[in-house]
């Protein structure tokens, strides 16, 4: 009863952050100016009347296939931040990052939950099998980043790791308790960033580019560092409050 009396308190909060963001955003909306409709153009309302047969050039192309949409709906955990949306197949391969470090407002705004949708692509932009798949994510709370400057020497290798394990808090609106998860460290041009063992990025740590290695070990039970290496130094970075992330569950749906 009081898991029931926690889940119905957090469903209380969620509906009425929405209705207040729903008002908000209707509050700033701009007042919708007409605008004017184009006359229509002298020179052709005074050509004469005239038979044309159609040349096959000149007939509708056949229309497009339909665009391959799901719908994917969720109630976001109650707590500030960003969140990381990813679609998985039946194998538990992370397909697509359908949202990297979104606002709530980059969400669509339903009665009680928020609205996304996939198009049924991959990360590559090509289509993906029809099928069962799953969306899940979470949402990062106000993590500090911290740069320490350059490292002297490389960390201990038996310390410093591709993953260290993180206990996150507990999702108020969920059944499933399991709140521990891997985190590592991905890179690419743009940068490196935060992310889960299964490459979801979390978080972005730091837009340095042609990074050659990265390495990450647990400080404490709330903080990690991260070592950056370009070739040519050391840069070490301090993530605290990684605790601050709570993990939520789309469901399955299928694919068409």
């Amino acid at each position: 009863m009081r898991e029931v009396r926690t889940a119905n308190r957090g469903l209380r909060i969620i509906a009425s952050w929405i209705a207040m963001t729903v008002f908000a955003a209707a509050q700033e909306l701009p007042t919708p100016t007409s605008s004017a409709i184009p006359e229509e153009s002298p020179s052709l309302s005074s050509l004469p009347e005239k038979s044309v047969t159609p040349s096959p050039a000149s007939e509708q192309p056949p229309s497009a296939s339909p665009t391959r949409n799901a719908r994917i709906n969720f109630v976001p955990p109650p707590l500030e931040g960003t969140i990381s949306l990813g679609i998985y197949d039946g194998n538990g391969k992370l397909v697509r990052v359908l949202h990297q470090e979104a606002e709530l407002n980059e969400f669509t705004i339903g009665a009680d939950a928020l609205l996304t949708q996939w198009d049924g692509k991959n990360d590559g932009g090509e289509d993906v099998s029809a099928g069962k798949y799953h969306a899940r994510g979470y949402l990062v709370g106000h993590l500090r980043v911290e740069d320490l400057g350059q490292s002297a020497a490389p960390p201990p290798e038996n310390n410093a790791t591709v993953s260290v394990k993180v206990k996150l808090l507990p999702n108020p609106l969920a059944s499933d308790k399991q709140s521990i998860i891997d985190l590592g460290v991905g890179f690419d041009r743009d940068g490196s960033y935060l992310k889960t063992i299964d490459n979801l990025p979390l978080l972005t740590v730091s837009e340095t580019p042609n990074l050659v290695r990265v390495l990450i070990a647990k400080k404490s039970g709330k903080s990690i560092d991260v070592w950056l290496d370009d070739g040519t130094a050391l840069h070490q970075f301090r993530i605290s409050g990684v605790d601050k992330m709570m993990a939520f569950d789309c469901g399955d749906f299928d694919l068409k």
